[in-house]
């Protein structure tokens, strides 16, 4: 015999176990977790003859519960309320099933919602949807039709269900992600071809500078420019952002850009630097900044002058290849300040090569793993010593030499490793 709320019988029986073998399927393959929550909600209404049916989510502080789906005379989708707040959050924060009779009896019923929608509320079966002891909401059903009660029957099919919709959300939740993480991928690796476009070609050899990149992740906050004026002057630029990922990728493109358009019509490097330092200020960097060398090269004299704005001190190594020379930065980082060198310039440095060979480089050169082993870091001195070890190759043998050396085949960079060299051939 089928009493008002069961499924005594054969017949009733293989309908509910039916209804949660088609529901679970779905669940399981839908794409589209709020549809199928609502075409959900719509069959386990009509199975247990409720008049209403609805879904509510954790938000990810799991301090509010939120509407996703629902079914019924009163569309309460969106609604919000405390995590801890009514009978619905007392299932999520007891993790256990609720069912009341009469909801007026009840401390934890507020009736706000009938107050403002004029729906009333007799009585309520409440499940938790969790994974385990992690809660993620629950499902509510109220008032069975003509007046009848849920019982215990309906407690155990709408747990059940609970328990296959807490799998579907995780599932769901994590294909979400792989997505979003598919769809980072295309985009850092768009930005990585954006920025090894942005970086020279040096399609002729011999000529008195080269440079390397070798980013730590996908996209550098490195960069490393050459321009060449029609006054025969060779503009070059290294510079080291500060962080990691796509905020640094950004900045590095905006800086080098500067760089590049500025330098055709400058005529010192500190004034060059004072202008990038201001444009960067003035569109603000998010508290970030760029330690950045900015020169040029005259190819006839073998003359250098550059400015240092907080980046590695570059090294001369003299034609004999015997002694170094350093030239420690004599400013802050670009994009500090506006004000930064009180409308003076950057400060500039000149150097004769006189048959030497200037080297620039970013700190990932030096924080490099010695022998790829983690046992310490190559340091100046380490740099020192696979300069004088390649020396006589040439410019762009060198530093691929150089860069091979300090990061061995599998070893990981500790960051981006960017390396500048200027040589003239002199008799």
């Amino acid at each position: 015999m089928v009493d008002d709320g069961g499924f005594d019988g054969g017949l009733e029986h293989a309908g509910y176990l039916a209804l949660i073998a088609e529901m679970n399927r779905e669940f399981h393959v839908s794409q589209d977790l709020a549809a199928t929550a609502r075409r959900g909600l719509v069959r386990i209404a009509q199975h247990l003859r409720a008049e209403a049916a609805s879904l509510f989510l954790l938000e990810p502080d799991g301090r509010t519960l939120v509407c996703q789906a629902c079914h019924g005379p009163v569309d309460i989708t969106g609604l919000r309320i405390g995590s801890s707040q009514g009978i619905v959050g007392r299932a999520v924060q007891t993790n256990s099933a609720q069912l009341v009779a009469d909801v007026h009896t009840d401390p934890d019923f507020h009736g706000q919602v009938d107050a403002r929608t004029g729906f009333v509320t007799r009585s309520i079966l409440t499940a938790p949807v969790s994974v385990g002891v992690e809660p993620l909401g629950a499902i509510q059903v109220i008032n069975r039709e003509r007046g009848g009660l849920f019982d215990h029957r309906d407690r155990v099919f709408l747990e059940v269900l609970a328990e296959s919709a807490a799998l579907a959300i995780v599932n769901a939740r994590l294909t979400s992600a792989m997505v979003e993480q598919q769809k980072y991928n295309r985009e850092l690796e768009l930005a990585a071809e954006i920025q090894r476009g942005l970086l020279p070609v040096f399609d002729r050899d011999p000529y008195p500078i080269f440079a390397l990149n070798l980013p730590a992740r996908r996209v550098s906050g490195d960069f490393f420019d050459v321009v060449e004026t029609p006054d025969g002057r060779l503009w070059f630029n290294i510079g080291d952002v500060s962080g990691k990922g796509m905020n640094a990728a950004l900045l590095m493109a905006k800086t080098t850009s500067l760089f590049r358009c500025l330098a055709k019509t400058a005529e010192r490097p500190g004034h060059l630097l004072d202008l990038i330092n201001r444009e960067l200020c003035e569109t603000g960097t998010n508290g970030m900044f760029v330690t950045l060398v900015g020169g040029f090269l005259e190819p006839s004299s073998g003359r250098v002058c550059l400015a240092n704005a907080g980046h590695e001190p570059p090294l001369l190594l003299d034609r004999e290849g015997r002694t170094f020379s350093d030239f420690p930065a004599l400013a802050p980082p670009v994009g500090i300040s506006e004000d930064l060198m009180g409308g003076e310039g950057f400060p500039e440095t000149t150097i004769s090569l006189h048959g030497g060979c200037l080297y620039i480089f970013t700190d990932g050169l030096t924080e490099a793993y010695t022998s790829g082993e983690g046992t310490g870091m190559l340091g100046v001195e380490g740099v020192k010593e696979l300069i004088r070890r390649h020396r006589r190759s040439t410019l762009r043998a060198r530093l691929a030499a150089i860069a091979a050396e300090a990061v061995p085949p599998a070893t990981a960079l500790r960051d981006d490793l960017t390396l500048l060299a200027i040589e003239v051939t002199v008799p």
